[in-house]
């Protein structure tokens, strides 16, 4: 539309100037269409096009879910999806900025200037019929569509030698033809809002469905596995203890036998709780992957380039470190992803002797670090809080340093002494 409106101002321009080269209107013409034509051009930046109407006469509330799993909230079930159909029309803006209706009035303005002076300027109606469509609410601007072509009808009916019939019918047929167009195209699209929202809800809602009978499963599992090895072994040792408690004078042999007899019993429930734990380690340390290994391999999904650095002479780190470590590398990124609007980040892993210091780097456009420790607007989540909470554990620290437009630089340092 916008490439036609210019292509028939500027035919109207030249067939102007074709027949009235040296007229007394001609200057007049030019400085209108050229005026026109940046009017036109200011349009976006005078926010002329109407904002879409939400597909959604309501916008859910995130609701929480249950603790402990940090699952994304999900929308509430009790708001009904609206069914896509005839009656899914765009909703008038009811309260419109008032520089879109100057804009729009100017523009009209000068095209009926310009249409009184030179008829031939008529036929640029027709990209101002969907301006107006774009524009104002539907009542409002078929009113105003109407009007438009009214104008066009009179000045083909000035421009004709004699009274041609086409010329009082063909406009109105081409207003209510573009009129219909652009309504069934609203309707379409806002259709497809409708079914685009409805789909993404219940992408959420399955995503956080299949989470939560994830986690489930997984406790059930656990309850399973403890049950079934340390609660059992832990009964049996208490079993033996006191038979050989009520042995131990009487019959001291069979009381030893009964206190071996658990010592075997706490050694086999000892290799099964170290197996569990092996289990709930990261998978990306499994089958003896090192850290720098397991941190090089991170990224921070599309649009984000993450680079990897490694200082110092590598030391043996406990697997609590190691996994301590990588999961903050991974919460780090993730809040990278989410929030910094950064290209690149940069993972440092330094030994330093005495600590290990993890250190992730961003070109985001960073925060502005409140004053008095106060939490910070990505720390109000689940992540930066854990992040503290696996440092604490370990003895370390967690700093943030951020300035707005230059990034956010985040260092969890550990000491390995404390750790061992």
């Amino acid at each position: 539309m916008h490439t036609a409106f210019f292509l028939l101002l500027g035919a109207s321009v030249a067939r102007f100037l074709l027949r009235h080269p040296y007229g007394p209107r001609t200057p007049w013409i030019i400085a209108l269409s050229i005026t026109l034509a940046l009017l036109y051009v200011l349009g976006p930046a005078a926010g002329a096009t109407r904002t879409p109407a939400p597909a959604l006469s309501q916008t859910p509330a995130p609701a929480q879910t249950p603790a402990p799993t940090p699952t994304p909230s999900l929308p509430p079930r009790t708001t009904p999806t609206p069914t896509p159909g005839p009656s899914a029309t765009p909703s008038p803006a009811e309260h419109q900025p008032p520089r879109r209706l100057l804009w729009l009035g100017l523009v009209v303005a000068t095209w009926v200037v310009l249409v009184v002076l030179a008829p031939s300027f008529a036929w640029c109606a027709v990209p101002l019929f969907y301006t107006a469509l774009r524009t104002l609410p539907p009542r409002a601007a078929i009113v105003l569509v109407a009007l438009l072509t009214v104008f066009v009808v009179i000045a083909q009916l000035q421009l004709a030698p004699a009274f041609d019939p086409n010329l009082l019918l063909a406009p109105p047929a081409v207003a209510a033809l573009a009129t219909a167009v652009f309504v069934h195209m609203e309707r379409q699209a806002q259709a497809q809002r409708i079914l685009i929202d409805d789909l993404i809800r219940t992408r959420r809602e399955l995503a956080a469905t299949e989470r939560r009978e994830g986690t489930l499963a997984e406790r059930q599992r656990l309850s399973m596995e403890i049950h079934d090895t340390l609660a059992q072994n832990l009964s049996s040792q208490r079993m033996l203890l006191q038979a050989a408690d009520r042995t131990w004078d009487t019959e001291p042999a069979t009381a030893r036998a009964h206190v071996r007899t658990a010592t075997g019993i706490a050694a086999r429930g000892l290799a099964e709780a170290r197996r569990l734990v092996h289990d709930l380690a990261p998978a990306e340390l499994a089958d003896g992957a090192g850290l720098a290994d397991a941190l090089r391999a991170l990224d921070a999904g599309p649009g984000v380039r993450v680079r990897f650095h490694l200082e110092g002479t590598p030391a043996p780190l406990p697997d609590r470190v190691q996994s301590a470590l990588l999961r903050i590398a991974q919460g780090a990124l993730a809040n990278v992803r989410e929030h910094s609007g950064a290209r690149t980040a940069a993972l440092t892993l330094s030994f330093l002797g005495d600590q290990v210091v993890l250190d992730v780097a961003d070109d985001g456009h960073g925060f502005t670090q409140p004053r008095g420790g106060a939490t910070t607007p990505s720390e109000r989540g689940h992540g930066l809080p854990a992040m503290r909470a696996r440092v604490r554990q370990l003895g370390g620290t967690l700093t943030i340093e951020s300035t707005p437009g230059e990034g956010t630089v985040l260092s969890a340092a550990i000491p390995l002494e404390s750790t061992r």
